[in-house]
């Protein structure tokens, strides 16, 4: 008998810092359970970008060589023994993390804390998990997500960003009504903008350092209020960095017309200086919801959170929201969402779209938010 000759199909893989190589790979029939899926987009992610320039995100490096992406959708080719709801043809936005589905935190429904937990384009967990750079994937059927007839591969594709701000605004338990403060404007930060005036806030204000960004949150509707902070030297001491993070928000709050603070604060930076200032703008009783992953230890003003019972609450990726993600992109309640994809390129320039977004701009000068990878 001839031996069986299985098709190939292209993927960017990541060798180390800035050594992304696009290869051709054996295509391999889903297994049990698997459902095999012809990605068809692609969002590229801080975390992607960390991997890329430095071989590593935090304390997970690459051990060896990885697909990275993790914020897509496609349609199905093909099925695995074993899986009844869905079929080939039907397009599927990809839920990257895959949990053990036994433990006590996946049956109490917080399965993105499971220990268990493997992530595609993640280096945490060894052998690595590649994602979704690639022409083909099999991946496990119950995190894969059936698309609304009129919800396209590249706004299903912001579905996984936009879990992110689903589960801290329901650990927030943001409600209509309440004013929102967000810390930093990049894609997650003008999605955290987006869902709030979906969820009816009151006011949404944003801050960051890129007036560029500011104009683009304001001028697209997703924050009425902008305030660019003034680039200055680090502080020398703990003490003056909470003195300028105290005063910065005194500047913020009086620019906004809101002395007495935000009721939900949502930093999205991870920076030590944000996370400073998150806390003393938020207002008494209110909460601040740590998005951004950054700085590993942070100085805390606590002394100001505890006497005015400010919560601090941590957000670790999410459980259970892309069927919320994916219905509220296709409602047209995230107006303008679809503007946050500002560059498209294929997947042969992986590498020159990693270099983009590393710079923020383009060869012509304009802002890079966010870079979709297409086949």
């Amino acid at each position: 008998m001839s031996p069986v000759a299985f098709p190939t199909h292209r993927a960017a893989v990541l060798y180390g810092p800035k050594d992304i190589r696009i290869e051709d790979r054996l295509v391999w029939p889903p297994q049990y359970d698997q459902v095999q899926v012809a990605v068809k987009s692609t969002g590229l992610c801080g975390s992607d970008l960390h991997y890329y320039t430095d071989g590593r995100n935090g304390d997970f490096a690459v051990q060896s060589p990885l697909v990275l992406g993790h914020e897509a959708a496609g349609v199905v080719v093909s099925v695995g023994p074993g899986v009844k709801h869905l079929v080939p043809g039907q397009r599927v936005a990809i839920e990257a993390g895959v949990m053990c589905r036994q433990c006590d935190y996946c049956r109490s429904g917080r399965y993105n804390l499971c220990k268990s937990l493997w992530f595609a384009s993640s280096a945490k967990t060894i052998p690595h998990h590649d994602g979704t750079l690639q022409d083909r994937m099999n991946h496990p059927s119950h995190v894969l997500h059936p698309l609304p007839d009129n919800c396209s591969f590249e706004v299903a594709a912001l579905a996984e960003p936009l879990s992110v701000l689903i589960h801290a605004s329901r650990r927030a338990n943001l409600q209509r009504g309440q004013r929102v403060l967000v810390f930093g404007v990049g894609s997650i930060g003008i999605l955290a903008c987006a869902l709030a005036k979906s969820y009816g806030a009151a006011q949404v204000a944003a801050v960051d350092i890129n007036q560029q960004r500011l104009n683009f949150a304001k001028s697209n509707g997703f924050a009425s209020r902008t305030y660019c902070l003034p680039a200055v030297d680090r502080a020398k001491t703990t003490d003056e960095q909470l003195r300028r993070a105290r005063e910065n928000v005194q500047r913020v709050l009086a620019d906004f017309g809101t002395p007495d603070g935000y009721d939900i604060v949502f930093e999205c930076t991870g920076a030590e200086s944000c996370i400073q200032m998150s806390i003393y703008a938020a207002v008494t009783g209110g909460k601040v919801m740590l998005v951004g992953m950054g700085s590993r230890n942070v100085m805390l003003p606590l002394s100001a959170a505890a006497l005015r019972e400010v919560d601090i609450q941590g957000s670790f990726r999410y459980a259970n929201t892309y069927p919320t993600a994916l219905s509220l992109l296709s409602s047209g309640k995230l107006q303008n969402v679809e503007k946050l994809v500002t560059h498209r390129l294929r997947l042969h320039e992986t590498a020159r779209a990693f270099d983009l977004l590393a710079r923020g701009r383009d060869e012509q000068g304009n802002m890079v938010m966010k870079i979709m990878i297409a086949p």
